[in-house]
């Protein structure tokens, strides 16, 4: 009976590294892109947004980047690419810790994006069948 439980809750989280790919590409969309900056052509996200709200605000960040990082792991993801993933998400929380010069960094450091750009490539290599094709 547990096992069906397990074998049933898989599958609506989809553990499969397509579902986890796309999970994590919404998320980073969320942190990176969610809108336009009125007047510019500057994408920002909730990560962006956040970092004005001291403390919490970049705290909240870190969890959401750390929660890439997890579903990195799920993936089994090697630990090298692990630790790297994690100093990106530690250096952004760092850096956008510090008052107005952290809101710029959070701009121009998108350490969500680059944590993608790592998955993307491990996904690539490891589950091709997980590619998506844009057009």
């Amino acid at each position: 009976m547990a096992r069906q439980f397990e074998s049933l809750a898989g599958s609506r989280l989809g553990r499969d590294p397509h579902a986890v790919r796309r999970r994590i590409e919404m998320m980073e969309q969320v942190l990176e892109n969610a809108m336009v900056v009125p007047g510019t052509r500057i994408r920002i996200g909730l990560d962006a947004m956040l970092g004005i709200i001291p403390i919490v605000g970049d705290l909240l960040a870190a969890a959401m980047g750390a929660w890439i990082v997890w579903e990195a792991r799920n993936l089994g993801m090697p630990r090298w690419q692990l630790l790297r993933m994690s100093g990106n998400v530690a250096f952004d929380t760092a850096i956008g810790a510090v008052p107005l010069v952290g809101d710029a960094f959070d701009v121009m450091f998108r350490s969500n994006m680059r944590n993608l750009r790592i998955i993307r490539k491990h996904l690539d290599k490891h589950h091709p069948q997980t590619a998506i094709i844009e057009g």
